[in-house]
């Protein structure tokens, strides 16, 4: 594996005199901030808890909020270019050195020049609105129109730059956003092959957990929720098919939005299937997910899907952020089907949850599971419509790009079969190798596009809010992070995901606690089409009823104290537990099992 990114990319495709990312980091880190690099992280878990060294303004960043920072431009003691070599700094001293997290891929080399432009136009008047001077990072498989790279962390794709922005890119550029970096991923989104490890690319190598250091970020947006819970960024912008922006928001500690299908244009994000992508933001509080998913959203004539939303978007998701949504308000449990059952540490914060929610005044319907969960989760029709969609969609994409060594599915096998000792050292391709054969044909496509939809959606997800009278339904997001592994791959137990991915619906995710008080994890939020706002007032109010969110120490690697155990047990009966364990043996294996976070 390509340890040093700049090693494993732009030698051959870049003009020797060109100062190099690693470079560009670190002269940035002292221009902007006048500061040496360092930061190196302790040997032990106790040394851990000192922070990377940066200087005492970019230090005042952590946990600093959009409105926050907005706030402070307002007033003229920051600027926006104050902000872009402060995040750079930390971005050399926590992600290229000291805690070495790996979640940038590449930082945009005009960012400088782009946060001058909008301190002008400040100075004159001029304010885009929310964003205005605001750094976030864009996931590596999001086109931008510029000087950085769009490759989805595969060595196929490095080459010459995209022609023009993805559509949620040039909004974010509207919007007044700097689009500081490029994040790492799961290599093509994690659908590349079976016994994948998240956060690992060809291109960018391993992306870390910024709690646990050798525990997995999770994926595929894993740079996205790393680089914004390590305060590289004030957001970070994911993609998801089915679980990757909750599940690494689950892991990373951050609120995320994983929006409708079709709120947010999927034009110039290399695709794994128009079913079910969709793009949406990570950020450190759900008021900054809510600013950054206002200015993403909008019908585009180049994504058809997004017509469908005309008359139920909003600019401005902050509206919606109210702190006493959870009074009288009727929400579902999901227990069936595998949300909950498959780790007591989840379940206990599940349930603590739960009474914090009810102390805010909510009224719980308990369980009110999906009707359909049991059929759905032994069916294999989201498997089928992903592959399906998969070859078409990429070499759609592909056909829009030049200067690249690939221009179609069957090359990008090729690549991979030809470059096997930097591609495929640690797992292989096997999903491109099911979609370039056509294993399935139109009528069973068609059919599952059909029977997936309805089962869990109408039938499903619609149903339990119906049946139960509820206005949303929770669940916890996920397990704790796991070890890094690349013998045996990933390693998840749970997730909250699956119905909203095969019915195209939102999730929202914010923060619920922390297992071993070490390990983050979350609670998902989950609705109908369009129901964005509704979920984001019950995630806010629960958030503020609650402040699980911290921020991370880079622990080198998990603790474990002689003579003490941190286990708690979920307060549930015996009897109960067994139960909930045997409904989690009903849930299919197989290829359905394997997928999770794509």
């Amino acid at each position: 594996m390509p340890k040093d990114r700049d090693e494993s990319r732009r030698g051959e495709t870049k003009a020797s005199s060109e100062v190099s990312r690693r470079d560009f980091l670190r002269l940035g880190a002292v221009a902007g901030a006048g500061v040496p690099l360092a930061g190196l992280m302790g040997a032990s878990a106790a040394g851990a808890q000192n922070p990377p060294v940066v200087s005492e303004a970019a230090t005042q960043l952590e946990e600093a909020t959009i409105a926050g920072l907005q706030a402070a431009m307002t007033r003229g003691g920051l600027t926006s270019l104050d902000l872009v070599n402060m995040y750079l700094e930390r971005i050399s001293s926590i992600d290229e050195s000291g805690p070495t997290l790996n979640s940038i891929l590449e930082v945009n080399p005009d960012a400088r020049r782009i946060a001058r432009q909008l301190d002008r136009e400040r100075k004159n008047g001029q304010v885009r609105g929310p964003l205005h001077g605001i750094p976030i990072t864009l996931k590596g498989n999001i086109d931008t129109g510029d000087r950085m790279e769009t490759t989805a962390g595969s060595l196929a794709l490095v080459g010459d730059p995209a022609h023009q922005d993805a559509t949620v890119a040039a909004r974010l550029r509207a919007a007044g956003a700097v689009i500081l970096a490029k994040t790492n991923l799961s290599e093509w989104a994690n659908f590349r092959g079976f016994g994948s490890v998240s956060g690992w690319s060809g291109e960018g190598g391993q992306t870390r957990n910024p709690y646990i250091l050798d525990r997995d970020p999770s994926g595929s947006s894993s740079g996205s929720a790393v680089s914004t819970s390590a305060n590289l960024a004030a957001a970070g912008i994911g993609t998801e098919t089915d679980g990757s922006i909750i599940s690494p928001a689950n892991v990373n500690g951050v609120a995320a939005i994983k929006p409708t299908v079709g709120l947010t244009s999927r034009a110039g994000v290399v695709p794994i299937s128009h079913t079910q992508d969709t793009v949406g933001p990570h950020g450190r509080t759900v008021a900054d997910a809510a600013t950054v998913l206002g200015s993403m959203v909008g019908v585009d004539p180049r994504d058809p899907q997004t017509a469908a939303s005309a008359g139920k978007f909003f600019t401005d998701y902050t509206q919606f952020l109210d702190a006493k949504a959870l009074q009288g308000a009727r929400i579902g449990v999901l227990r069936a089907g595998g949300f909950t059952g498959y780790d007591t540490r989840v379940d206990a914060l599940f349930e603590q949850a739960l009474k914090d929610m009810q102390h805010a005044g909510a009224t719980l319907v308990d369980p009110a599971d999906i009707p359909t969960i049991d059929a759905l989760n032994n069916d294999q029709a989201e498997i089928i419509v992903l592959i399906y969609d998969f070859k078409r969609d990429l070499n759609a994409y592909l056909a829009t790009r030049t200067g690249v060594p690939v221009h179609n599915m069957a090359d990008v096998i090729q690549f991979d079969k030809d470059h096997a000792a930097q591609e495929m050292w640690y797992f292989g391709q096997e999903f491109f190798e099911l979609a370039q054969q056509e294993i399935f044909s139109t009528q069973e496509y068609q059919d599952a596009l059909e029977r997936g939809h309805r089962l869990a959606g109408p039938e499903g997800i619609d149903a339990a809010l119906a049946n139960n009278n509820v206005i949303a339904l929770v669940a916890p997001s996920g397990n704790p992070a796991w070890p890094i592994d690349y013998v045996n791959g990933d390693h998840f137990t749970g997730s909250s995901t699956y119905p909203s991915a095969v019915a195209g619906y939102p999730i929202v995710n914010v923060p619920m606690g922390f297992v071993f008080d070490l390990l983050p994890v979350g609670i998902s939020f989950l609705g109908t089409a369009w129901s964005e706002p509704t979920l984001i007032k019950l995630a806010y109010a629960y958030e503020q009823a609650t402040h699980h969110r911290r921020a991370p120490k880079y622990i080198p690697t998990f603790p474990i104290p002689l003579g003490q155990s941190p286990f708690k047990d979920s307060g549930l009966s015996a009897a109960d537990r067994l139960e909930r364990s045997m409904d989690r043996l009903k849930i299919s294996s197989g290829l359905r099992s394997l997928i999770r976070n794509i």
